[in-house]
């Protein structure tokens, strides 16, 4: 005979208990993604407001005669045109420009524009295919600069890049 106690399905939690687990769970991930925000963004520091011209005075002339005229400098590199690693017989055509945080010598300029076009003939094709190919392209090019003019250059801008 059937004992009417195995008979009879088991039961999971009662509907109030998953809510509050649910309640319970949203509340703890809502938490963590706010400490982990707020650990984030602590080493952020706002850039400083400038001072409207009339309010600026002397102060703000005197601070300006302390710096240097010199300010970001857009330099334009030769284009570059070599074939790929691989396969061999794709061309590629990189223009780009180096934007340095001041003035800087033509020779830096040229020692980066080699290293940039030795690194260029390195690259597979299926290295710098789609979005995010491209990304990691100009992140290794900025890298390659940035140490090779031990960090003047801020960003290196991709005018043209063209493959055939």
């Amino acid at each position: 005979m059937v004992n009417v106690e195995q008979a009879q399905p088991k039961k999971g939690p009662s509907l109030v208990i998953q809510l509050a687990m649910l309640l319970v769970m949203t509340g703890a991930a809502v938490g963590m993604g706010w400490v982990s925000g707020g650990y984030l963004k602590q080493g952020e520091t706002p850039a400083p407001v400038p001072a409207a011209p009339e309010n600026a005075g002397t102060a703000g002339k005197s601070a300006e005669a302390g710096k240097s005229a010199a300010g970001p400098a857009l330099v334009q590199l030769a284009p570059i045109t070599t074939n790929l690693a691989s396969p061999s017989d794709v061309w590629i055509r990189l223009e780009a420009s180096l934007l340095y945080d001041g003035p800087q010598s033509p020779e830096i300029t040229e020692q980066i524009h080699q290293d940039l076009l030795a690194y260029v003939r390195t690259l597979k094709l299926h290295q710098i295919e789609g979005a995010s190919g491209y990304q990691h392209l100009k992140a290794d090019l900025e890298e390659r600069a940035m140490l090779r003019s031990g960090g003047h250059v801020k960003q290196v801008l991709v005018r043209t890049m063209l493959l055939e």
